[in-house]
């Protein structure tokens, strides 16, 4: 019976050992993906900003400037991107909305962004643009790769329309959670006026009074490294309008404010990462190595079994092999009893 035994608990041990890299090599990279219907928001505020009043062409300060970041999943895009390429893909239509202190409307620009959903790679496949303009992102946007390493990564700026690399500055500690800390400084550089701006103002308009506009951002991010998901991110940002035919006049400041994300949402952020956060390392961590966990102590109990049952099983063969001897001499006993032997 405890042969048995452990002959079963050892074909469990052998299963549950193939099963703990599968699950980390296998399961993982096909069900950790981003959903392609994900819709999500996020406000950020800067407060004691300054503007420009485009009817005077001056810099004003504001008591808030804030700026809504809409995303949302393109699921017939993905479809149709996943068809062409046969690739799990997700495509992100996203809008970054401007308001000053009265609600009214600064600027807005779209964004379309089709990724790879596991690994976050840009896929080519069309239909990328900012602002309408279309572009060909090289490195990350918005979300960092699950199981994010400690290195630098290379992410796209909207505002530039190139990429450069983001740095890893170390591991922190964010509402109860171990956070990469990753900061990209973007240095003074000639971008586009956006498309849509206040007052009826146009960028045809702007280009006309021979002005050019101008930006640099430090850039920062705290990061799960499980799900790869900013938990909270800020931007001192800072834009201004050059004149191009008169450089020696002083430039009007656009925009300049440090950007934050407002409390509220940073606690919403902090709770669904968390949440998510789970289901990544139940499959990358928690079940692989429990899987090698339990099936190594059912092999060792399997071993103790065997182990046990071979001195019962030798004794048992022994006593056997006597008894068959004493039951042989048995009869000549008998036989030397009946003629007057000694017994």
């Amino acid at each position: 019976m405890r042969r048995r035994a452990s002959l079963v608990l050892l074909a469990v041990a052998v299963f549950l050992a193939a099963l703990a890299p599968l699950l980390r090599w296998y399961a993982y990279p096909r069900l950790a993906r981003v959903p392609a219907g994900t819709y999500q928001t996020a406000v950020l505020e800067a407060k004691d900003a300054t503007l420009v009043d485009y009817a005077r062409m001056e810099p004003r300060t504001v008591p808030k400037v804030t700026l809504v970041q809409t995303l949302k999943g393109n699921v017939e895009e993905a479809r149709k991107v996943r068809r062409a390429t046969g690739r799990d893909v997700v495509v992100w239509d996203t809008l970054t909305h401007m308001t000053g202190p009265d609600g009214a409307m600064i600027s807005k620009i779209p964004e379309r962004y089709v990724f790879d959903a596991h690994g976050q790679q840009p896929v080519h496949a069309g239909g990328e643009h900012v602002d309408g303009t279309p572009v060909r992102r090289d490195g990350i946007e918005y979300k960092w790769p699950f199981l994010v390493e400690k290195r630098d990564y290379r992410y796209f700026d909207m505002q530039t329309r190139t990429s450069a690399p983001i740095h890893y500055r170390g591991t922190r500690s964010f509402r109860g959670l171990d956070v990469y800390y990753f900061e990209q400084t973007v240095p003074w550089t000639r971008v586009p006026f956006p498309k849509t701006l206040p007052l009826g103002v146009t960028p045809e308009a702007l280009r006309q009074l021979g002005l050019e506009r101008w930006y640099t951002t430090r850039r920062m991010f705290w990061v799960d490294p499980v799900t790869g998901a900013p938990v909270n991110g800020e931007e001192i940002h800072r834009e201004e309008l050059r004149w191009t035919d008169r450089p020696e006049k002083q430039p009007v400041t656009a925009f300049a404010g440090h950007v934050k994300m407002r409390a509220d949402y940073v606690d919403s952020t902090v709770a669904l990462v968390t949440s998510q956060r789970r289901l990544v390392l139940l499959l990358t961590s928690w079940l692989p190595w429990g899987s090698a966990g339990l099936g190594a102590a059912l092999a060792a109990l399997a071993l103790y079994l065997e182990a046990r049952a071979r001195p019962r099983r030798a004794f048992t063969g022994q006593k056997a092999h006597d008894g068959g001897k004493t039951e042989r001499q048995a009869p000549g006993k008998r036989a030397a009893r009946s003629r007057g032997g000694s017994p």
